[in-house]
């Protein structure tokens, strides 16, 4: 299982000399539908890009997580329809119509990443990169997953645009769409609108 080596406490000294030199961002997640009876009352995500190729994401989850499913499997591997269950993501492209690529990080560790050439077209394992770090850690009221990714290499000189996201499922199978922007009429976070952070 790869684990992420960095303590939470070493994601508050990563820099981000596009937003805070100290300090990485902080953006809010919301649902794509309000739901009073949501198990998530809250989902934050610190970023930072400490080095051109790398991200450093923690994922903060603030609710009952009695009602949260939260996958067992173990990772060997990238793994295919992460998306179906509890899973973080993030989307990273250049130019809003442009290519992008996407990863899947499970709290399982589990994990997938995919590259497309524009918006849901020619999609294909990306492969050429070491596999994301990933570490959970669980309180009474919270899940933090940090993530640390490597990016490929036609994305480590440029300013970059990310869509962040999450999907979470309760313990009744239903899934909601937590994204920094939703753009359309249903939930879509391959939607170029939704790349809505710069770094």
């Amino acid at each position: 299982m790869h684990r992420c080596t960095l303590p939470i406490s070493a994601l508050a000294r990563a820099s981000n000399p596009l937003t805070r030199p100290s300090a990485p961002a902080t953006v809010a997640l919301s649902p794509f539908a309000a739901d009073p009876a949501s198990a998530v009352r809250q989902l934050d995500v610190r970023v930072a890009r400490p080095e051109p190729a790398r991200l450093v994401l923690e994922y903060e989850l603030v609710g009952d997580l009695a009602r949260v499913r939260i996958g067992t499997g173990h990772p060997d591997g990238p793994t295919e329809g992460l998306w179906r269950h509890t899973c973080m993501e993030v989307f990273v492209g250049v130019t809003p119509a442009g290519p992008y690529v996407e990863f899947n990080l499970a709290p399982d560790g589990q994990w997938a990443a995919y590259r497309f050439s524009g918006y849901r077209a020619d999609m294909a394992a990306l492969t050429a990169i070491r596999p994301p770090r990933i570490e959970l850690r669980i309180q009474a009221d919270r899940l933090l997953l940090g993530a640390d990714v490597e990016l490929p290499a036609d994305l480590a000189a440029a300013g970059l645009r990310l869509g962040i996201t999450a999907v979470v499922e309760n313990t009744r199978g239903q899934l909601e769409y937590w994204a920094l922007r939703h753009a359309g009429p249903k939930p879509d976070f391959h939607h170029p609108d939704s790349f809505g952070f710069e770094i």
